[in-house]
């Protein structure tokens, strides 16, 4: 395993004139591939332009980060954050957004957080996230909820480290027990949500 990642990160580090974006392309595809062999702990190896933001999991350190703004990625996450964790903690919205980050590393799901957060939209009550297949008109009454998941998301698209969850893919609250919940790994429980990751798959030649 070390000796893959060696050299990956040396092709990487040979090619000078390619940039950085396109490196980040190549280490993203990567990165996807080996998803299934150790989780998400992979992402932070693999995010070599982007500098390390250090996170504290409290209201007073996000409500002391300047207003959030980003693309469409950002505005994705943002708006799944706001409809399915606002509630929460901050940990607890952390947790969330590491999920949705940890499907767009999975080779298991689309590789955009738009893709992830909308896949199966359009199909009621089949989709990965309730609130866009519900039936419901999507409106954002609480600002001051919004602004701050906005922030944490805008730190995850950024990079942010991925160190509450152990790779998670999947979650539900507590109220519920899904029946494929009983065949994964629940890696942790914040706040009303339990979170899984499949068991991992070795082929076998």
């Amino acid at each position: 395993m070390h000796k893959i990642l060696a050299f990956i990160m040396a092709a990487a580090l040979a090619v000078p004139a390619m940039a950085d974006t396109q490196v980040d392309q190549v280490l993203k595809q990567e990165k996807r591939g080996l998803f299934g062999l150790r989780g998400a702990k992979l992402g932070n190896l693999f995010s070599p332009s982007k500098k390390k933001t250090k996170i504290a999991y409290t209201r007073g350190f996000i409500d002391g980060l300047p207003e959030a703004k980003g693309g469409e990625e950002w505005q994705c996450l943002s708006e799944a954050l706001y409809f399915e964790a606002r509630g929460e903690s901050v940990k607890g919205q952390f947790a969330v957004a590491e999920v949705i980050m940890n499907r767009v590393d999975s080779p298991l799901f689309p590789n955009t957080v738009c893709g992830v957060v909308h896949q199966g939209t359009g199909r009621k009550y089949q989709c990965q996230f309730t609130y866009t297949c519900d039936g419901y008109k999507e409106v954002v009454a609480e600002h001051d909820a919004f602004d701050r998941v906005a922030k944490v998301a805008k730190l995850m698209v950024n990079g942010a480290p991925r160190e509450l969850t152990d790779g998670a893919t999947y979650y539900h609250t507590k109220a519920v027990s899904p029946r494929w919940s009983r065949k994964f790994d629940r890696t942790t429980t914040i706040g009303v949500h339990h979170f899984y990751r499949p068991p991992t798959e070795i082929s076998q030649n």
